[in-house]
C-alpha cells in the first residue's frame, strides 16, 4: 500500500509522470516495471529511474527556459511555502 502523500502540482500530472517513469525503467534495461514489486527492489535501481525522471524534467525545463518560455515554467513550478513549527 502506498504511503506517498505527495500531490502534483498540475491536476492530470500524475499519469504523465507514471507514463514517464515507465518509459525511463524499459530504457534502463528495466522491463516489467509496472508490474514489479518495487518493495522487492534494490533502492539502487529504483533510484536510477527516479534519478533519471529528475535529470529528464530539468532538461524539459531549461530547454524551455533557452526558448524564452519562462512563462509556463514558472506556472507549472509552483514553489512550496515553507511551513512554521
Amino acid at each position: 500500500m502506498a504511503r506517498s502523500t505527495n500531490q502534483p502540482v498540475k491536476a492530470g500530472a500524475a499519469s504523465a509522470l507514471d507514463q514517464m517513469k515507465y518509459e525511463i525503467a524499459n530504457e534502463l534495461g528495466i522491463t516489467n516495471y509496472q508490474q514489479m514489486d518495487k518493495g522487492q527492489l534494490p533502492s539502487r535501481v529504483n533510484g536510477y529511474v527516479g534519478g533519471n525522471m529528475t535529470k529528464r524534467l530539468v532538461a524539459y525545463a531549461e530547454q524551455a527556459l533557452s526558448q524564452g518560455q519562462q512563462a509556463q515554467v514558472t506556472q507549472s513550478a509552483q514553489l512550496e511555502t515553507p511551513q512554521q513549527q
